[in-house]
């Protein structure tokens, strides 16, 4: 796990050490543990390395016999059997990351098809002088990418190629209007005007500093629903997830998991329980003293039923003015996910005890989770959008024209899955398996983990156990008017204490209890920051942040977060103190 980056000049001078050190410096949160740097001709690539798996020889880049360099981010989990498969390649190191290297010179463009993890890997081939970058197909492990006159340069984060000096930070209009309406934005395009994303599952090839071609390796293929009983799919989805947890676990560090309550941490806490002779290190975040459902009882409960090591960590009002500044820092491609709050804090707590967690990030999305997608599957004419409204529909706050397009991007996905010989439930869950999932919930993961030297790692974002659930029947994934069917009956018989059949509470932040008691002054301050004050109203957003009501205090908190990371990531203020001293530089 670690930062990486690159650069390929277009009329083949040697990337500068300007460039580089740039690089190195902006992506030194991502890998406290050492740097690493490879140049040669009109290519460069960068590393800063969190050391997870082969402490002691898994530097990088990583080097082949045919002059080929490999620098990765991420973990890929099967390597034990990749090596297994390459008894005539004499590996340099104990790397997970080193057998791809050699796949590729191999079978060139098709070494992703057999790797089973999360990443982001780049390859310099120096026969055919081209630049390789590929992405994990669910889009585990981010990766951006800014085509300059100069040439073409890559980043795990977009501020690495900001810092660098490569792009401006302008923001593109486009991109912001669906962050303000989703809490994130869709497709390739990023806010930031000049960068793009790598998409989850593509792969690029660079020559001469400019994209010649690419291709997909699509996390959810086109497949027909599988006709199966209940008790064999249950079967099934046990082998999937016993086996993802197992292969997930590999690391050279230790390891524990976040818990939050639900059943798909829950789920993860049975089976890590049953694989390991140690107690497991559990983590869970609560709120006291607020109007949201405080998860920590049940998380203690049930930590103790399988007699896990259990970490309670509070988060209150005094943290959510005080680390939000320290969040936005960390969240340059931007999220209004209020998770990002406790995630944060959690990930500063376990990195006391722990290097790596597992998080149940992708269950909700491969099991058909969310109350929308019954919403959506609806008959005519009862059904709804996947995403049926925008979070500032009918408050009135912005000017004239703003937000007229924000829904394109999830309506792109819509019409990407319509394709596909898939029910509409599995359409639901590829929308969401597109946009929702990378560029929302897998960023809040990484950013706010790996801005505390943590891995965080997903076992249902697995493709074993993508081919185990994604097709079976519908109803045995919803079914009573609840989803995770499947999940929760298997759950159930291991580990009843979950109460997996009780009604889904979903994981709810006090941001709007918090944004009340302090609105009369933070309200004023957000209207007046240049990024807020460009398509707002003044006075609407004053009245939005002293409106009491759930829709006007997630809007608020949009805003808020918005107005901090203009600050931070646009006008290029380093966020410092709180929340009043972040919003206060000029």
């Amino acid at each position: 796990m670690c930062g990486i980056a690159g650069f390929m000049t277009v009329d083949g001078t040697s990337p500068s050490d300007k460039v580089l050190n740039a690089f190195s410096r902006c992506l030194a949160h991502r890998g406290p543990d050492g740097q690493g740097r490879f140049r040669e001709k009109n290519v460069a690539l960068v590393q800063t390395r969190l050391a997870i798996i082969d402490l002691e020889t898994g530097e990088q880049p990583i080097h082949g016999p045919d002059g080929n360099v490999i620098s990765a981010n991420g973990e890929i989990y099967n390597f034990v059997e990749l090596r297994a498969g390459l008894p005539d390649v004499a590996m340099k190191t104990a790397s997970d990351c080193e057998p791809p290297l050699h796949l590729y010179a191999r079978k060139g463009l098709a070494f992703v098809d057999d790797l089973r993890g999360m990443f982001a890997i780049s390859i310099y081939d120096a026969e055919r002088g081209r630049l390789i970058l590929s992405r994990d197909p669910f889009g585990i492990k981010p990766l951006y990418y800014a085509e300059t006159p100069r040439g073409f340069a890559f980043a795990s984060e977009p501020q690495a190629l900001i810092g660098a000096g490569l792009v401006k930070p302008v923001v593109r209009e486009t991109a912001r209007d669906a962050f303000l309406q989703l809490q994130f934005s869709t497709g390739r395009n990023t806010i930031f005007q000049d960068i793009k994303r790598v998409l989850p599952g593509e792969t690029l090839i660079v020559e001469r500093g400019l994209i010649v071609d690419h291709k997909m390796n699509l996390a959810l293929k086109e497949g027909e629903t599988r006709a199966i009983g209940e008790s064999a799919a249950m079967k099934q989805m046990e082998k999937a997830l016993v086996d993802s947890v197992k292969v997930h676990q590999r690391a050279d560090v230790p390891y524990g998991l976040f818990l939050s309550g639900g059943i798909d941490s829950s789920a993860l806490l049975s089976l890590m329980a049953e694989l390991n002779d140690n107690p497991i290190k559990a983590f869970t975040a609560g709120f006291s003293g607020t109007n949201v459902h405080d998860e920590r009882d049940h998380a203690r409960m049930l930590a103790k039923a399988v007699g896990a090591d259990h970490t309670e960590v509070e988060f209150d009002e005094s943290d959510f003015i005080n680390l939000l500044p320290d969040v936005v820092n960390a969240i340059d491609d931007p999220i209004a996910d209020y998770a990002v709050l406790p995630t944060f804090k959690l990930a500063k707590e376990a990195k006391k005890d722990v290097k790596v967690v597992l998080s149940g990030e992708g269950a909700d999305e491969l099991l058909g989770g969310y109350g929308r997608y019954r919403a959506y599957c609806r008959p005519w004419p009862l059904r709804k959008k996947i995403r049926a409204s925008g979070t500032f529909d009918g408050l009135g706050v912005f000017k004239k024209d703003v937000c007229k397009d924000w829904y394109k991007g999830i309506e792109n996905a819509e019409k990407f899955v319509k394709k596909l010989n898939w029910s509409r439930l599995q359409r639901a869950q590829g929308i969401d398996c597109i946009d929702w999932l990378p560029h929302d919930l897998l960023i809040k993961l990484d950013r706010c983990l790996m801005a505390n030297g943590i891995e965080g790692r997903t076992p249902f974002l697995d493709p074993e156990v993508a081919k185990a659930v994604f097709y079976l029947p519908d109803d045995l994934k919803m079914q009573n008017k609840q989803g995770k069917y499947l999940l929760r009956h298997w759950l159930n018989k291991r580990l009843p204490q979950a109460k997996p059949f009780s009604k889904k509470r979903g994981f709810t932040v006090p941001v709007g209890q918090w944004i009340a008691s302090h609105g009369t002054k933070l309200g004023p301050l957000v209207a007046l920051q240049p990024g807020v004050e460009a398509f707002c109203d003044k006075n609407a957003v004053v009245r939005l942040f002293t409106t009491e009501g759930k829709e006007e205090g997630f809007a608020a908190w949009t805003l808020l977060f918005y107005a901090l990371w203009h600050q931070r990531h646009i006008l290029q203020f380093k966020c410092s103190g709180d929340v009043y001293d972040a919003l206060a530089m000029k």
